[in-house]
């Protein structure tokens, strides 16, 4: 089951000091590329997996959706969100995605930012997201980048040799990641980029789009911190499509 980490006291008082936090979309440098790959709104329904503050929620209604459902596990995290929200047609609701229920054929669009590499595996989410999804319904979400999870953490490893040494664990070696960010134990899961590709089209979904997202120049020289980024990807945004 995936860790409830933004409950704990250390990581939400330092996740709310990170520009997205305060600054909402404005502050998620890769808001742009992955705006681009939404569909059209206008009268749609809408639900953000992992909405955290509510932030795409309430720009999903701007857009023009008609109804827009977040859902975290976080009850920290939607506290916030309900305190900047005062729109009747934003709903919030407390669940794992793990254990998410959905309604066949009922919804548009399917939205998660930053939120599915905390889950142990994806098949059975975009299971789920299939069949919730209406014919051309879509999902698009954002992850961290498989290059950036394989090395987020050290440990001893096991040559072919059955040698155990201490290393930073290797790309093709999926599964649990712990990393020291804004708390200790922060545990998310690394798979490749084939792995949830393969995911998607396993459970019935259209690849629309691929973005292994890196900062503009202009991006870089506001913001000097993303230079890393131009080296290597730290996000990958996804657009998939339910085309029957």
């Amino acid at each position: 089951m995936a860790q409830n980490i933004y409950d704990n006291p250390a990581f939400f008082e330092g996740y709310a000091q990170l520009p997205r936090s305060v600054q909402g979309l404005d502050g998620a440098p890769e808001w742009p590329a992955l705006k681009t790959m939404l569909p059209d709104l206008r009268g749609k329904s809408v639900v953000d997996l992992g909405c955290g503050y509510g932030w795409f929620c309430r720009v999903a209604r701007e857009m023009g959706a008609a109804q827009v459902t977040g859902i975290d596990i976080s009850e920290k995290m939607l506290a916030r969100a309900a305190e900047l929200t005062s729109d009747a047609a934003i709903h919030y609701q407390r669940s794992s995605l793990e254990s998410l229920s959905l309604a066949e054929n009922s919804l548009d669009l399917v939205y998660s930012s930053l939120a599915l590499h905390y889950l142990p595996e994806l098949d059975t989410l975009f299971a789920k997201i299939q069949r919730a999804l209406k014919p051309g319904g879509s999902l698009v979400f954002s992850m961290e980048h498989p290059i950036y999870t394989c090395a987020s953490r050290q440990g001893w490893l096991t040559d072919d040799n059955g040698v155990r040494y201490w290393g930073v664990n290797q790309y093709q070696q999926e599964g649990e990641r712990v990393s020291n960010w804004l708390a200790d134990g922060v545990i998310k899961y690394h798979r490749t980029l084939g792995t949830t590709l393969n995911a998607l089209i396993a459970a019935g979904l259209t690849i629309r789009e691929v973005n292994e997202w890196g900062p503009t120049q202009a991006q870089t020289d506001a913001w000097p911190a993303l230079a890393e980024e131009a080296e290597r990807p730290m996000l990958v945004l996804i657009a998939a499509e339910k085309t029957q």
